[in-house]
């Protein structure tokens, strides 16, 4: 159960960076939408690649409220969901299957 414990936390913590990789690259995204940024530089490039193909598929099922986009709100709540109860949810497991291990171990 120890090894399912650490499994748990560890898949649970590098979701969590993961998770908060997106949410500045979608800041900065959202940053960048509000200045005249150069299309051709790479650093624009990538983030723009990052969150488009999450954002296109927001995009799709809400349509703009008049000349605000609600896409980028409705990704950072959702990932705001899965970091508050998907990875949390991982790494409480992930410590009560490692405890639960230590007590009958010792």
């Amino acid at each position: 159960m120890i090894l399912l414990g650490n499994l748990l936390s560890a898949v649970g913590g590098m979701l969590h960076s993961v998770i908060f990789i997106f949410y500045i690259l979608l800041l900065a995204h959202v940053v960048l939408s509000w200045v005249s940024p150069d299309p051709r530089n790479p650093i624009v490039q990538f983030i723009y690649a990052a969150n488009e193909p999450i954002l296109s598929k927001v995009r799709s099922k809400i349509p703009p409220f008049g000349m605000f986009d609600l896409s980028p709100i409705v990704v950072f709540l959702g990932l705001y969901f899965l970091d508050a109860f998907l990875v949390n949810s991982m790494i409480d497991y992930g410590e009560y299957f490692s405890t639960q291990g230590k007590q009958v171990i010792g």
